[in-house]
C-alpha cells in the first residue's frame, strides 16, 4: 500500500523524477509524458464523473473501476521491464482487465444504433466530457506506441491493449450517455462550405 506522509521531497526539483526502478529521468522523458497524459486522461475521467454519479450510476461504476486501472497503467509505464528482475513483483496491466473493458464496451454498445457518420464531440455534458477523455486516452496510446518503438524502451503488450480499450469505451459510453445515441450530434460531412 502506498504511504503518502509528506507531498513534496525536493527531489523534482532538478528537472528529474524517479522510476520505480530507482532511476531518475527528466521530466519531459517520453516514458514520463506517457504516464503523464495517462494521469491527465485519468483526471478528465474524474471530471467526467462529476455528471455520471448522479444519473448514469452503471456507468459510473465502470469508470470509477477504469480509473483505478488507469492507476495501475501508470505505475506500469513508470516501472520499465530492464531485463533485470527488480526485488519486488512490478504492478503490471494482465489480460483479464482488457477482457472486462470489452465486456462492459460490449454490454454498452449493444443498446446503441449503429452509426451512419461520425459523432462530434457534444450532446450532454457527460458525453462532452466522455469524449474529452477519449482523445486524452488516445493521445497517452501515441505516446506509449512512440515510447515502444524505441529498441531500449519495454511496453507491455497488454498495457497497449488497455489503453486502446479505454479510448473505446470512452466512445461508446459518450454514445451510451447520449440517451443510447439519439442525442449524438453528427458530423455533416461539407455542411459549412
Amino acid at each position: 500500500m502506498v504511504k503518502l506522509n509528506k507531498i513534496y521531497t525536493r527531489t523534482g526539483d532538478d528537472g528529474t523524477t524517479g522510476l520505480g526502478t530507482r532511476e531518475r529521468r527528466m521530466k519531459s522523458d517520453l516514458r514520463i509524458a506517457a504516464f503523464g497524459t495517462v494521469d491527465e486522461a485519468n483526471a478528465c475521467i474524474g471530471m467526467a464523473r462529476v455528471h455520471t454519479s448522479r444519473h448514469d450510476p452503471e456507468i459510473d461504476a465502470m469508470l470509477a473501476r477504469i480509473q483505478n486501472d488507469l492507476f495501475d497503467l501508470g505505475a506500469d509505464l513508470a516501472t520499465p521491464d530492464t531485463g533485470v528482475k527488480p526485488d519486488f513483483e512490478p504492478l503490471r496491466i494482465v489480460q483479464s482487465q482488457v477482457d472486462r473493458l470489452e465486456r462492459d464496451i460490449d454490454a454498452l454498445n449493444a443498446n446503441l444504433a449503429p452509426l451512419k457518420s461520425f459523432v462530434l464531440p457534444g450532446g450532454s455534458p457527460a458525453a462532452a466530457a466522455l469524449h474529452l477523455a477519449r482523445t486524452v486516452a488516445r493521445r497517452a496510446e501515441r505516446l506509449m506506441v512512440e515510447l515502444q518503438g524505441r529498441p531500449e524502451e519495454l511496453v507491455g503488450e497488454e498495457a497497449l491493449r488497455y489503453i486502446n480499450r479505454v479510448s473505446d469505451f470512452l466512445f461508446v459510453a459518450s454514445r451510451a450517455v447520449n440517451d443510447n445515441g439519439a442525442r449524438d450530434v453528427l458530423w455533416v460531412p461539407g455542411q459549412n462550405r
